[in-house]
């Protein structure tokens, strides 16, 4: 299976023991960033993965930050991103079964290593069972247009590297996704 990941610099360790077991697993795995400890803003990985997923690059995808909720807010603005955020294996599984979601959002912070291996594999290997089409395609439409330009950060990202976004330290460059270059 082909996979999209990404995280925050919060939790950019765990993003990268997961890169190395899905692809031990087998998997193919696109790594949206970010690469290291370096403050970042979620949204650009959140939103790089969704892309890669929508656009048919992975067949889903992974999102992590501390708690979850900044990333996957950020994956699921992109038109026909179904996310679900979780820290358990059965929501994981009914996500999947019941509403065919194709991002799986965790929380570094909450969720520990082991237990995300277990929520990974069985949202991997859980299959959709069909139903709830109508709900399904209702949440498909309400976001309208799709937006995959990724120059949509460039102004953020100029604005971080001035200063704007500190507490008064100096910023590094944000460092962007390798799918970018």
């Amino acid at each position: 299976m082909k996979i999209a990941i990404g995280c925050d610099h919060i939790v950019t360790h765990m993003k990268d023991h997961m890169v190395q077991y899905l692809t031990k697993k087998g998997h193919k795995v696109i790594d949206c960033g970010t690469y290291g400890d370096v403050r970042t803003h979620y949204d650009i990985y959140g939103f790089e993965v969704a892309r890669q997923v929508v656009t048919k690059q992975a067949e889903v995808g992974i999102v992590m930050c501390g708690t979850g909720v900044g990333i996957t807010n950020s994956a699921q603005k992109v038109k026909g991103t179904r996310v679900c955020l979780t820290r358990d294996v059965e929501v994981a599984r009914k996500s999947k079964e019941l509403y065919n979601c194709n991002i799986l959002g965790m929380g570094g912070n909450i969720v520990g290593i082991g237990l995300m291996e277990a929520i990974v594999d069985v949202f991997l290997s859980t299959r959709h069972k069909g139903g709830n089409k109508a709900t399904i395609k209702a949440i498909d439409s309400r976001i309208s247009k799709p937006n995959y330009n990724t120059h949509q950060f460039d102004g953020k990202i100029k604005e971080w590297e001035q200063g704007v976004f500190t507490d008064n330290k100096k910023q590094d460059k944000i460092p962007l996704p390798k799918t970018w270059r």
